[in-house]
């Protein structure tokens, strides 16, 4: 369930900054949520107690589906 969240801010986080910035905005949240996943996979080791081979997976999806819908995002920004 805390996967789903933190996905769920993340695509939040990104409407933000495709409302404020359109594809600056996209090209922006990238870097942004590259490292607030890593500060989500850093908890995760540090202070739940998983390996670091245990949060690798979640990592990726929590960094590679906002990213995914990103860059589909400026993708299609960039088209029109």
């Amino acid at each position: 369930m805390h996967t789903v969240k933190v996905v769920a801010c993340g695509l939040v986080l990104l409407t933000l900054c495709l409302v404020f910035g359109r594809a600056a905005g996209a090209k922006l949240f990238l870097p942004l949520w590259l490292v607030a996943a890593g500060v989500n996979l850093w908890i995760g080791v540090s202070r739940a107690g998983y390996s670091v081979a245990d949060e690798a997976p979640v990592f990726l999806l929590v960094f590679g589906i906002p990213a995914a819908v990103a860059l589909a995002a400026l993708w299609a920004l960039s088209r029109g």
